[in-house]
């Protein structure tokens, strides 16, 4: 026991171990937050130097240089509002998601309706809100004829934008 430190302060504060363990996971969403493109960091509640910090780590190469810098990244990260860091953070990782389930659920549409032909066409119709028949089923013929005659696919990627104009996200 230290002799000028009462016993009870000892037991409030953190173990080494425990501050070793936050620092370290600051660190690790310092290194995820590096990984996102500029425009998306300046949107992030971070404070200016933080901010520059995170934009010249990224333009490190060195290893060690850049190890040292996510460390100062960690260190600044503790004057930062963590939890609205996260918060952000996940939100852009759950942007992410949403937008590549939704581009997946228009290439399965296109593919269906490439198989399937006015089969599907009744159903896409009640899937996309608003989408008219008569264009639809042109960008299908189109696409149809084009693969027949191994014609660069513009009527698919046609048909693909005009499916995404009337796509509904759902947001659950």
């Amino acid at each position: 026991m230290t002799p000028d430190v009462p016993e009870d302060d000892l037991d409030e504060r953190p173990s080494k171990s425990s501050l070793k363990r936050e620092m370290l996971a600051l660190q690790a969403l310092g290194k995820k937050l590096a990984e996102l493109t500029p425009e998306t960091l300046r949107k992030m509640p971070l404070d200016e130097r933080l901010l520059d910090t995170i934009l010249q780590l990224q333009k490190m190469t060195q290893r060690e240089a850049h190890r040292r810098h996510l460390q100062l990244v960690g260190k600044l990260m503790r004057e930062a509002d963590i939890e609205a860091v996260k918060l952000a953070y996940e939100n852009t990782q759950t942007g992410s998601i949403e937008a590549s389930r939704a581009l997946h659920e228009l290439e399965y549409w296109r593919t269906r309706l490439l198989k399937e032909g006015d089969a599907a066409v009744g159903e896409a119709l009640q899937i996309f809100p608003g989408i008219e028949a008569q264009p639809l089923r042109q960008l299908l013929r189109d696409a149809k004829r084009e693969a027949e005659q191994q014609k660069p696919p513009s009527s698919m990627r046609k048909l693909f934008q005009y499916l995404k104009q009337y796509q509904v996200v759902s947001s659950s």
